[in-house]
This record gives C-alpha cells, sequence and structure tokens, in this order.
C-alpha cells in the first residue's frame, strides 16, 4: 500500500504544458561530482598525512552531521522551488530555548518539547508567509533569518548557557568506533530518500517545482506541499539542535551561524537547481563530502579561518554558475 501525504482530487484537469518529470538520474554529473571528491581527497593527502587516516574520515562525516541533517529536507523544499535561508537562526533559537528553560526548570524533556515547538514554528511562519500572504521564499526567510537570530540573543541575554543534556550523544561510539552522529545522518538521508522518491508528496515537488502552474491544474494543492516541505525542514533543525547540543553542550551565542551558508552550499553543488524540478539527496551527500573534505583539508593544512569562508563562498558561487550555464545550455529552443 502507497502512503499518500498529499490528497488529489479525483478527476485532475489534463496537463496544458509538458508534464514535469521525476529528477532525472544524471550519470555525467554524479561523475563530476566523484572526481571532485577524489581530486580533494588526493590533495589534501598529500598536503598532509594525516588526512589520510581512518579517525580523521570518520571526522569529517562526523563535522558535518548537523548541516547534512537539515540539509536533506531543505533539497526537498528547493526542489519545490522554495528557499529557507532561517534554518542557522531557527537552530540558535531552538538551542537557546533548550538551553534556557533546562536551566531555569531542570526538565530536559519539557525544554526538548519546546525546542522542537519552536523549529516547527519557524517552519510554519515561513509557510504561512510564503503560501498565504504570497511573500518570495527568499524575501520570507532572510526575514525569518534576523527575527529569530535576535530572539536567540534575547532569550539567551546574550550569554552562554550550559546544557549537558544530550551530551553522550556526542560521545557514543559503535563498532568500529563510528560515531551514532554518523548513523542518524544517513538514517536521515535515507528517509528523505523514500519520500522523495517514492512517495505521491516527492512526486508532487518535483511536479509544483518544475511548474507550479501545471501543477496547480493537475489537482496538486501546491499550499499544502509547500507546508509539508517547511515543516519537515523544521524537523531537521529540530534533530540537527539535539546533535548540536550534545557537541556544544550548550547554547553559546553566535550558534548555527553561518549553517544557512554550509546547507546551500551542499544543496547547490549536490546538482540541485536554484529553479526547482531538479535534485536527489545522492547529489546532496556528495556535496556535504565535498564541503566537509574541504573544511578539514583547509584546517590540517594550517590555512586560516577567514580564508576557509573564501573557499566556502567562492565553492557556493561555482556550483550557481554552473547550474545556471547548465538551465540555459538545456533550455528547449522555441519554435
Amino acid at each position: 500500500m502507497t502512503t499518500r501525504l498529499t490528497a488529489e482530487p479525483e478527476n485532475r484537469a489534463p496537463a496544458t504544458t509538458r508534464a514535469p518529470q521525476r529528477a532525472p538520474r544524471r550519470l555525467p554529473q554524479a561523475w563530476a561530482l566523484g572526481s571532485l571528491l577524489i581530486a580533494l581527497s588526493v590533495f589534501f593527502s598529500l598536503a598532509s598525512p594525516y588526512f589520510l587516516t581512518v579517525s580523521n574520515l570518520l571526522n569529517v562525516v562526523d563535522s558535518i552531521a548537523v548541516t547534512g541533517i537539515i540539509a536533506a529536507p531543505v533539497t526537498m523544499l528547493m526542489i519545490s522551488s522554495r528557499f529557507d535561508l532561517s534554518v542557522g537562526s531557527s537552530l540558535a533559537f531552538a538551542t537557546a530555548t533548550f538551553a534556557v528553560i533546562a536551566r531555569d526548570t531542570g526538565q530536559a524533556a519539557g525544554a526538548l518539547a519546546a525546542a522542537g515547538g519552536v523549529a516547527l514554528l519557524v517552519g510554519l511562519l515561513n509557510a504561512f508567509f510564503v503560501t498565504v500572504i504570497r511573500v518570495n521564499s527568499l524575501v520570507t526567510t532572510l526575514g525569518m533569518m534576523a527575527i529569530f537570530g535576535g530572539l536567540a540573543q534575547v532569550a539567551a541575554d546574550g550569554q552562554s548557557v550550559p546544557a549537558a543534556a544530550f551530551s553522550e550523544l556526542a560521545a557514543t561510539r559503535l563498532p568500529g568506533d563510528i560515531p551514532l552522529s554518523v548513523v542518524i545522518l544517513l538514517g536521515v538521508m535515507v528517509l528523505c530518500h523514500v519520500l522523495l522518491s517514492s512517495t505521491v508528496f516527492g512526486r508532487d515537488l518535483y511536479a509544483v517545482g518544475a511548474n507550479e502552474a501545471a501543477a496547480r491544474l493537475n489537482g496538486i494543492r501546491v499550499g499544502r506541499v509547500t507546508l509539508v516541505a517547511y515543516l519537515l525542514v523544521g524537523l531537521g533543525v529540530l534533530v540537527g539542535t539535539v546533535l548540536f547540543l550534545s557537541q556544544v553542550r550548550g547554547y553559546e551565542p553566535g550558534g548555527g551561524s553561518g549553517l544557512e551558508l554550509a546547507v546551500l552550499t551542499a544543496v547547490v553543488l549536490g546538482g540541485t537547481s536554484l529553479q526547482g524540478g531538479r535534485g536527489t539527496i545522492l547529489g546532496t551527500l556528495f556535496g556535504l563530502l565535498i564541503v566537509g573534505v574541504m573544511s578539514n583539508g583547509l584546517v590540517l593544512t594550517n590555512v586560516g579561518s577567514f580564508w576557509q569562508g573564501v573557499a566556502q563562498g567562492a565553492l557556493l558561487i561555482l556550483a550557481v554558475a554552473f547550474d545556471q550555464s547548465r538551465r540555459l545550455t538545456r533550455r528547449p529552443s522555441s519554435r
């Protein structure tokens, strides 16, 4: 039995434009991403004797776990041609909420529920302004980024707030010395892949991103699809918040800063189109690994943190430029 995540009317109007396709399997793109990942790995293994070790490679994946947990649902959102630049501030506010409530009440369960409510609230507000008020998703989430980034500072009074409720999570190792965070990351990736490739909701995401007008004519409830996509991002932020808390053991001013850039870089680098209608979770995983390897390699080769930001920004621009050039070359000629 196939679970339907969006309701469809029984009688759909015939499509008046080309039917949107599911994400095609782009073998050349996968090869390009794999080649870039291998090239970076070879370069950094030659530049540092510490790079190509099992412990360091596990550290690379562990370091991108929070980013990847959020990037997976963001991929689904961007396939529908929507954006979310508020994930870093949302994580910061959820972290501050948990830390402050846990400190003041001593109730970790209640604090976690409040943090979850905050993460879902951000997703709900984003969906409301995008679908009901019809504010551009880029502008909406940029405003939410400023709002909730400020609220995180207000909630914690601009101070660090310790919270060790999940400290054992970051230290947990499975057989083979594999961090538990790696397993959580892969689990989220697999779940999002299944939702994207094997459910009506996933097909609707591709349809909305490829041609929203045609999707409406086909009976797809675009507002509902958008709402579910933003709420899934909120769930990703909640899981990422728990893992983030286990790593930093509380709230730190500036926590989550730059997360939206890392997420966007991984998603776009992985082949998800900024125009929507195209993208895969596997591609995002490749993009994550490239970002993680580059960041780790720059640290091992003693490159300053400022230059690491320059490298990440340049990588994002190159990924967007490649996406734009590919879209222009694939644009069908008019008759």
